[in-house]
């Protein structure tokens, strides 16, 4: 278990982190979420014992990891955002010498991460060799070495390409059954496709810590409808469709081009929560002999939650 308290953390006048606390239990996958400069990685960093904190304390199982860094540094693995890899040596021989380093016995441990990682094809090459993703598998082989209950991963997809993006993410998903994982990321959808919880950091300052599912519920109860209209210019239906009961605002969209229509306007209205305004707006389009081509509902995502609580609107 992660026990987070009042932890801030200073650098000259600028707080970097400011009196976050939060706690994780054992067994979880959490998305860690922030602007750049948020304090996201200061705060991986405190958890992890590579920073220490200017106040607060972290705990790791009630281990202190300032006071009692061994025991509580022993239950994690961290793996940052480029893996310090030593690139002029052969993975095999890389995944040895972690082995022995952190006492590990490397004859049982490194054939089972070399299976769990998916690093059968490049035990033999040379680091520098490889391509970004198997540099993350690797990476990631590092910070399993001691078989942590804790691992801490930084932006572990980032500059991988779509195929390797699942694999690792497969690979997270596997690993997670049976360890508290925590992710920083930046790209939502992992976030949604991994992590049961969520974590927003903006500023320095906790922001939002909610299920997934019930952050969306808390903060994007809001609908948009997304209409593509033949027959009609902007202007024309921005006057119109702004009039209907429940429609807070209209604006500019893209919409797809439609073969043999001259006048084609695609907008988004924004409506009010509880509010069912399709009928009247197709009693709009009727009346003004407009043509809908399309008529979509989009309720708000985690990246419209996440703007929102980044720019301003914080949780009470």
């Amino acid at each position: 278990m992660i026990e987070v308290s009042h932890l801030s953390r200073q650098f000259g006048n600028f707080r970097a982190v400011d009196d976050v606390s939060f706690s994780i239990p054992t067994g979880q996958i959490v998305g860690l979420l922030g602007p750049n400069g948020a304090g996201k990685t200061t705060t991986m960093r405190m958890i992890c014992g590579f920073l220490g904190a200017t106040s607060g304390s972290v705990k790791i199982d009630g281990k202190d990891i300032l006071e009692d860094p061994v025991e509580a540094k022993g239950k994690i693995g961290y793996m940052p955002e480029s893996a310090p890899l030593y690139s002029d040596m052969i993975v095999e021989d890389y995944l040895n010498y972690v082995a022995q380093m952190q006492g590990v016995d490397a004859a049982q441990k490194v054939p089972a991460l070399c299976q769990t990682c998916g690093l059968k094809e490049v035990m033999h090459k040379n680091i520098s060799e490889l391509s970004r993703g198997y540099r993350q598998r690797v990476g990631l082989a590092h910070a399993l070495m001691n078989d942590p209950e804790i691992l801490v991963l930084d932006e572990p997809t980032s500059g991988l390409d779509p195929n390797q993006i699942e694999d690792v993410r497969a690979l997270i998903k596997e690993i997670g059954k049976t360890r508290t994982v925590i992710i920083s990321t930046h790209i939502l959808g992992e976030v949604e496709t991994l992590c049961p919880r969520v974590i927003i950091i903006s500023k320095g300052k906790l922001v939002a810590d909610s299920p997934t599912n019930e952050l969306r519920e808390r903060f994007g109860n809001s609908v948009s409808l997304n209409l593509t209209l033949g027959g009609a210019n902007y202007t024309d239906a921005q006057k119109v469709l702004a009039k209907i009961e429940g429609v807070s605002s209209v604006s500019k969209a893209e919409g797809e081009k439609i073969k043999g229509e001259r006048k084609v306007c695609s907008v988004r209205l924004a409506v009010q929560e509880g509010v069912e305004a399709r009928k009247e707006i197709f009693a709009a389009a009727v009346k003004n002999s407009w043509t809908i081509y399309e008529m979509g509902v989009q309720k708000n995502s985690l990246e419209d939650v996440f703007h929102a609580l980044t720019q301003g609107k914080e949780e009470n």
